[in-house]
């Protein structure tokens, strides 16, 4: 099933969150001079776009590893998904499991078997 998942999330937000978890923790929230313009302009090309909940997840994936920010990229776009993912019309236990498959193929430390799990429920939603 295709959707503008990430449509509420605008670069603004993105910077936010990334803010706000980074004041949480007395870090430095501040913009990479590597990463941020090419990952805001990843993001302002896509986030607006119909897309699978899959693609969605690749998405903040690559964002993450595009390394906008000093610190917390990981947090800030798996924080993203896991909110996207908390909206569903599943049953809660069911959003527990996606939302931590999805936070950790955005970080980076799924496994191949979580991947491919969270990739069969993607296609079972299209189905």
């Amino acid at each position: 099933m295709k959707r503008a998942w990430l449509r509420d999330y605008t670069w603004e937000f993105v910077t936010a969150q990334n803010f706000l978890l980074c004041e949480a923790k007395s870090a430095l929230h501040k913009p990479t001079s590597d990463g941020h313009a090419t990952t805001r302009s990843l993001w302002a090309e896509n986030y607006l776009r119909e897309m699978t909940l899959d693609e969605a997840v690749k998405l903040c994936r690559l964002c993450h590893r595009g390394a906008p920010f000093c610190f917390y990229n990981g947090n800030t776009f798996a924080a993203i998904i896991r909110d996207v993912i908390n909206q569903l019309d599943f049953p809660e236990d069911q959003r527990v499991v996606l939302r931590s498959l999805a936070g950790h193929i955005v970080a980076g430390v799924a496994t191949a078997e979580e991947e491919r799990a969270f990739r069969e429920f993607c296609a079972g939603l299209e189905g």
